[in-house]
């Protein structure tokens, strides 16, 4: 198909694009600048403009928790409706392949969240019994995934009564031995991670991706930046860490603790990670306290915390 119009276009990805007039061509997903301004009789007259990324959408999954076909479809067409056209699901209990092939938009799959027993929100993850199992669940999940895996790195321990916290949920060695496997059979890996003492693992096992990234010091984020790890923040979930602190009350008072400092730092944080050159990607968390839909509203945050458009 050929399309005269206006396009937010740069012939090379090294410069910034700039709003081009001309004639393009539109085959299998791909566009293709034929030529300028000139004779465009016959052609379809369009605006161009590149779609958003949602790299942590649970399209599935609500408040409620999982979502009947119907509703999938709405959470997907409000996705479509805020100018998202590509989304990571970041893990949910159901199966949404059908979503993109319905109304868009393109969706990569991770299948479901692989946690330890009692060590996430129910009904959510995989539970995974034995820590030596979890190479071979990952390894099984990436076959059936659209290249990526999700795994929680932390979580509160309540096993530990009133001085329960935030607590890693894999051993180091087997979490290396997992990120391989993963990485092994073509797929690449994302963690949630709220804490500052998981990241180190999770640095050391060469993991792709960050989830939330909350804990993360200067250091980390200089070795994470080094290594292209990338981090996706999820502000509006950080938003909530003060409620979650308020949630936990006398009976978790330690983890009350380390969720509220860590939404009294929230801005500055964020900043440091800009400051150190992480590679940041945007998301939603759309599933659970977020509604779908909700990019702007996250992209407003970043806008308001310290990132330009060159970020």
């Amino acid at each position: 198909m050929l399309v005269s119009g206006v396009c937010l276009w740069a012939d090379d990805a090294s410069v910034r694009p700039q709003w081009v007039k001309g004639t393009w061509s539109v085959s299998n997903g791909i566009i293709r600048r034929v030529c300028a301004e000139g004779d465009t009789r016959g052609q379809r007259s369009c605006f161009i403009v590149p779609g958003l990324v949602d790299a942590h959408c649970h399209v599935g999954y609500s408040k409620d928790g999982p979502v009947d076909a119907d509703e999938m479809v709405r959470q997907a067409r409000a996705t479509v409706a805020s100018g998202v056209t590509l989304v990571r699901d970041c893990g949910v209990p159901v199966d949404n392949s059908c979503v993109a092939s319905l109304v868009g938009p393109r969706l990569i799959r991770c299948g479901r969240h692989v946690a330890r027993p009692k060590r996430y929100m129910r009904g959510l993850p995989v539970d995974v019994g034995e820590q030596r199992e979890l190479p071979a669940v990952l390894s099984d999940m990436a076959a059936r995934s659209d290249g990526w895996v999700k795994i929680v790195g932390d979580w509160i321990d309540r096993s530990d009564g009133v001085e329960a916290d935030l607590m890693p949920l894999w051993d180091p060695s087997i979490l290396r031995e997992a990120v391989a496997a993963v990485h092994e059979a073509g797929a690449r890996i994302a963690v949630h991670a709220f804490s500052h003492r998981v990241i180190d693992s999770l640095i050391e096992a060469g993991v792709d991706d960050i989830e939330h990234g909350s804990g993360i010091d200067a250091d980390q984020a200089a070795e994470i930046a080094k290594r292209c790890i990338a981090v996706t923040p999820t502000l509006r979930q950080v938003e909530l860490f003060a409620d979650f602190a308020a949630q936990a009350g006398t009976k978790y008072p330690v983890y009350a603790a380390t969720m509220r400092a860590m939404y009294e730092r929230r801005r500055e944080h964020f900043l440091m990670l800009l400051d150190q050159g992480v590679l940041l990607l945007q998301g939603t968390d759309s599933g659970g306290y977020q509604e779908h839909g909700s990019i702007a509203g996250e992209l407003d945050l970043w806008k308001r915390w310290g990132a330009t458009s060159q970020a």
